[in-house]
């Protein structure tokens, strides 16, 4: 039998996962899609318009954080958030009013902060 050992995080190390995946607006856009519900690779791909070989790294990046996990489905493999809580905590985000401080942005190329 095989079994597949995860490590657990602590709660500071979770938000910096969390944190790096949103840190890119492609695994930021891939997260809000797999919160929608399970997705194929190429599909995905497809629909972000990414080339298939820098989504697979994002997916990677994004499996490696342990926000997204690769399910066999047959001759291919889906992907899916890791827990619901992903979902809803994406959703959480989304409703958080931010201040911009347009002087500190304004010198950061991609709009960023400081």
């Amino acid at each position: 039998m095989y079994y597949h050992f995860v490590n657990v995080v602590s709660d500071v190390s979770v938000l910096s996962r969390f944190g790096h995946a949103l840190s890119d607006e492609t695994r930021t856009r891939v997260l809000m899609a797999l919160k929608d519900g399970p997705r194929y690779p190429a599909e995905l791909a497809d629909d972000l318009g990414v080339t298939r070989q820098k989504l697979s790294n994002h997916l990677a990046c994004l499996r490696g954080c342990g926000l997204a996990v690769a399910v066999p489905d047959g001759r291919r493999t889906r992907y899916e958030l890791a827990d619901s809580s992903i979902g809803h905590a994406l959703d959480d985000l989304l409703t958080v009013v931010l201040a911009v401080d347009p002087a500190c942005c304004a010198a950061s190329v991609d709009g960023g902060c400081c």
